[in-house]
């Protein structure tokens, strides 16, 4: 291809290998979707309708819940069409978008789990003032700042990224993903994705540093603890969210510090499948099962919505507007 006027679509060769396979990959994606659809819908409702969640701390969670909606929802829904239709292609507007969708989630969750370091660092090294710090206005401008640098990031690299013309269309990977797109430019303007991947990382590696010392801070503050009982609860706060950052980190780095294959390669596409799927899909796990408020919410919400206390809720309902 001569320059970038004539690309007009791309082909997501990822799953070129099991093509003969369709429903498979339909039924995979299907599951895995609806399971992380699911788990996210009911943390955000449990602590919408929770008024004893409306703390700082499941603000947060509520805002990371969103973001894991948005995560898996730009690349699953695509894979899976894709599957079911027996295609591979997906048109140039629409790389944009999920390019851009995939990058402002990813992005927005990462400065999230930075806000809520800090958050967890307050609530334990500085308990008493911890309400006048982490006030609703507060906690309003740190989501904001998440959002914002979230929106910042995505506008950058798809900026940069779809600023070089391309000399292929087949995208080694089941959805647009940055570095298999620098693969398919074919002029010197890929640099300004590679200096704008640079200055990203930069920024992540400084709130790394800012989580890393957050954490260290608050493993002493723990370890001053008493009490074995104060130290297991202080610690019960910061546990999911330890464990979903290790977990982010840990396919991101899994995802992105591998070197690109020339070839479409089993490890790029395990890769980024579990970076993609992962997170969303476990986030609401661990927040469920390791946190004492929101499993008693998830229980009273489930309760409140069972078909015998929707029936008694009508009768009283139509007993109260019934004629005397």
């Amino acid at each position: 291809m001569s320059n970038t006027s004539t690309v007009t679509y791309f082909l997501l060769v990822g799953f070129s290998e099991i093509q003969e396979l369709p429903k498979l990959n339909f039924i995979m994606f299907l599951i895995i979707y609806f399971v992380a659809l699911m788990g996210n819908i009911l943390i955000i409702t449990t602590v919408v309708l929770n008024v004893h969640l409306h703390t700082p701390m499941y603000f947060f969670v509520l805002n990371l819940s969103i973001v894991d909606l948005g995560y898996v929802s730009a690349t699953i829904p695509k894979a899976m069409t894709n599957s079911l239709m027996k295609t591979r292609v997906i048109l140039y507007a629409h790389c944009v978008v999920q390019l851009f969708s995939f990058v402002l989630c990813g992005a927005c969750e990462f400065f999230l789990l930075t806000v809520m370091a800090y958050d967890r660092y307050v609530a334990i090294c500085h308990p008493l003032h911890y309400e006048t710090v982490m006030s609703r206005g507060r906690c309003i401008q740190l989501a904001c700042f998440a959002w914002t640098f979230g929106l910042l990031t995505a506008t950058l690299h798809t900026g940069a990224t779809f600023a070089s013309p391309f000399c292929s269309i087949l995208i080694n990977q089941f959805f647009c993903e940055i570095p298999q797109m620098l693969r398919l430019s074919c002029s010197d303007l890929y640099i300004l994705e590679v200096g704008a991947i640079g200055l990203t990382g930069c920024l992540y590696f400084g709130c790394f540093l800012f989580i890393l010392a957050s954490y260290v801070q608050i493993f002493k503050a723990v370890m001053r603890i008493p009490s074995v009982q104060g130290r297991q609860k202080a610690f019960s706060t910061c546990l999911p969210h330890i464990i979903v950052l290790s977990m982010f980190y840990f396919f991101g780095v899994f995802a992105y510090m591998r070197p690109v294959s020339r070839i479409p390669s089993p490890m790029d596409l395990i890769a980024a499948v579990a970076y993609c799927v992962v997170p969303p899909l476990m986030n609401p796990i661990i927040y469920s099962m390791r946190n004492k408020d929101i499993k008693g919410g998830v229980w009273k919400l489930i309760a409140w919505k069972s078909p015998g206390k929707t029936i008694v809720q009508l009768s009283l309902l139509t007993s109260a507007f019934a004629p005397s």
